[in-house]
């Protein structure tokens, strides 16, 4: 079965976006320096080949409400930019949102909405993703409940060199102690990608 991967990009201080993220900034306010390793993948070939190797090893994508309503809205994905950012084609895996309510009328097409709750989205995006990883996107959100409700495998946080001092912090809604195995530990010029195992406490 597909290993479920919780992946984020975080700043040193713990916040995956930066104050006041909405529809037009949908990283915050100054929150594109946590994604910098992928906005200057085109000049690093250390980062691209991390991104390039993430997107070919996803075979399905979960992700929250939030994260849909901004890649869904004028500032989000095109046919430039898409779930491996500038990769051409662009990439689009089969995608699960979770949501309370299916948007009426989405820009995007190919989307599946699901609203019955994070574990059936991520069940039914194993299904699909066979041997290649079910990778959940976030946001901050939905990946403390896929912690909290250990339906992930691995967590992997791509930890950029920038202090926020504000925004939207990792790991603010869980408040037990989940123990990890420190896994890989990869270092590109504009990040340090972390990987750790998830196991019981």
């Amino acid at each position: 079965m597909s290993t479920v991967v919780a992946d984020i990009s975080m700043s040193l201080d713990g916040y995956v976006t930066g104050p006041e993220p909405d529809l037009e900034h949908g990283l915050g306010l100054g929150g594109e320096a946590i994604q910098q390793w992928v906005f200057n993948s085109h000049n690093s070939p250390e980062d691209r080949r991390f991104l390039e190797s993430a997107g070919e090893g996803t075979g399905a994508v979960v992700m929250g409400r939030r994260t849909f309503d901004f890649i869904d809205g004028p500032n989000g994905w095109d046919d430039d930019v898409g779930y491996a950012y500038d990769h051409k084609p662009p990439s689009r895996p089969p995608i699960f949102v979770v949501t309370h309510e299916a948007p009426e009328t989405p820009r995007l097409t190919g989307f599946t909405f699901m609203t019955a709750g994070l574990a059936a989205a991520v069940s039914a995006a194993q299904e699909i993703a066979g041997q290649s990883e079910t990778v959940i996107m976030g946001g901050a959100e939905v990946i403390d409940q896929a912690l909290f409700e250990a339906l992930a495998d691995t967590l992997r946080i791509h930890l950029s060199p920038v202090i926020m001092g504000g925004g939207t912090r990792l790991f603010d809604l869980l408040d037990e102690r989940i123990l990890l195995t420190q896994g890989d530990v990869t270092v590109t010029p504009h990040a340090t990608h972390l990987t750790y195992q998830l196991k019981e406490t």
